[in-house]
């Protein structure tokens, strides 16, 4: 149908993620939300019905609005579900990633400390249900442990929790600082939403879209590629674990659009088009880099070998996500060499050390301000070095401003960027430090052509 996204982005920007799906299921009900590696599918009409069902089981074992959940599923359909019940409910969210061992869920359980925590049993070979019940037993928390289906009960009427605005926290994500345990990052469905449809409007997503969701949908990222896609009617496929030659080849069977998932992921699309005679993506209309930095020829190579625009990027942090956002309509030299430019309403200062703004074309610390930034983090402590007196966020990253174009060059700090994923170079010294056969130890990132 191909209904551009201005219309549904600028609608949509103000609700909240349950809205949303009671809006999709009503005039794309049949259409595809997703699909999985096996082959299953989730239409927005299913989505409602089933998260419908799941949030009443989860009311019947006391989940309501403001309860704390956090939950560590992979992608999945039955992950999309969770996140369309709890947002239906108005509970406060804590998707935590798979990644994330028993350490860093021990000190989000203990921080955020949710009512319930819900995991996997078993995946890639880690024991998850022995790890919630770990972080359960002694304790106020419930556990459930997803080993089939998730928890489903007989909704009322109105099956949707007592009201609460969209300003309201409601989501929380822990990212790894550059020094130091994970961080709390407390969002609600008004800076989410924003966010996503600023991307929906520079992207011009509309429902003919296909796109992968290659990361983790507990990542930021993934929940806001959920919320792109409930506000332009677009499909994904979701990817529980990536395999370079099985994914590719599995998603060149799909009507994909957007070839998303970050600079790393893109080099590898382009690599797996090398070994192919035709086209890997037909209906491609751009490749979405991001994460981390990108080759100055992959614009061209992408064009030119992929086809569609070439490469289009993002850039953001977990504290304030798409800051910036290219347009397969920016000049060549603007999609090869920046992250894009920021939305209407978004504000980027690049400063000295002292906080004072530098002259385009010059390198400072990228700092930003708008209404995508997240409202503080659960350590209200960190809050106030955070923020700058203006209320700009200090992201952390240097950069230049190029006739409003972002090119970020590096990092104040110490961190290491694996798979789109920021790593503490710190944090990982700190823990081989408790070896007793490691006397000093330094650790730092090396280029990688696979993961960055």
């Amino acid at each position: 149908m191909g209904r551009a996204s201005d219309e549904v982005g600028t609608s949509g920007q103000n609700a909240d993620l349950w809205t949303l799906v009671e809006q999709r299921a009503k005039d794309h009900g049949a259409a595809l939300l997703a699909v999985d590696e096996s082959g299953r599918t989730l239409t927005f009409s299913e989505l409602q019905r089933k998260a419908t069902r799941v949030a009443a089981g989860l009311a019947s074992q006391g989940i309501t609005s403001g309860t704390r959940v956090t939950w560590q599923l992979p992608n999945s359909l039955d992950a999309v579900v969770l996140i369309a019940a709890l947002s239906g409910l108005g509970a406060v969210q804590n998707p935590v990633l798979p990644l994330y061992g028993r350490r860093e869920l021990t000190f989000i359980c203990d921080q955020f400390d949710p009512r319930l925590l819900i995991v996997p049993a078993q995946w890639r070979g880690v024991d998850y249900a022995a790890t919630g019940r770990a972080l359960t037993e002694g304790t106020e928390r419930s556990l459930f442990v997803l080993d089939g289906e998730l928890p489903e009960g007989e909704p009322p009427p109105e099956p949707r929790g007592e009201a609460w605005a969209t300003t309201d926290v409601r989501w929380v994500f822990y990212t790894s600082g550059t020094s130091g345990e994970p961080k709390g990052v407390c969002h609600s469905d008004a800076s989410l939403a924003v966010s996503a449809s600023a991307m929906c409007n520079r992207l011009e997503v509309t429902d003919d879209d296909m796109w992968p969701i290659v990361f983790p949908i507990t990542h930021v990222g993934g929940i806001g590629t959920l919320w792109a896609q409930l506000l332009a009617g677009s499909s994904a496929a979701m990817v529980e674990q990536f395999d370079s030659d099985t994914t590719i080849d599995a998603l060149a069977h799909l009507p994909v659009t957007m070839a998303i998932g970050g600079t790393a992921l893109v080099m590898l699309y382009l690599e797996a088009q090398r070994r192919r005679p035709g086209r890997l993506f037909p209906r491609l209309r751009m490749a979405l880099a991001g994460t981390a930095p990108k080759p100055p020829t992959l614009h061209d190579d992408v064009r030119r070998e992929l086809g569609g625009a070439g490469v289009v990027s993002v850039y953001g942090l977990t504290e304030a996500p798409y800051t910036t956002v290219g347009s397969a309509a920016d000049a060549d030299w603007a999609l090869a060499t920046t992250e894009g430019s920021a939305p209407p309403g978004v504000e980027i200062r690049v400063t000295d050390g002292d906080g004072r703004p530098v002259p385009d074309g010059t390198e400072g610390e990228v700092r930003i301000r708008g209404p995508h930034i997240f409202s503080g983090y659960v350590d209200e402590s960190l809050n106030a070095e955070a923020f700058d007196p203006g209320g700009f966020f200090r992201s952390g990253d240097l950069g230049i401003l190029k006739e409003g174009y972002l090119v970020v060059t590096g990092r104040l700090k110490d961190i290491i960027i694996r798979n789109g994923e920021n790593i503490s170079a710190k944090e990982i010294e700190d823990l081989l430090f408790h070896h007793p056969e490691i006397r000093d130890v330094a650790v730092f990132g090396l280029p990688d052509p696979t993961v960055g």
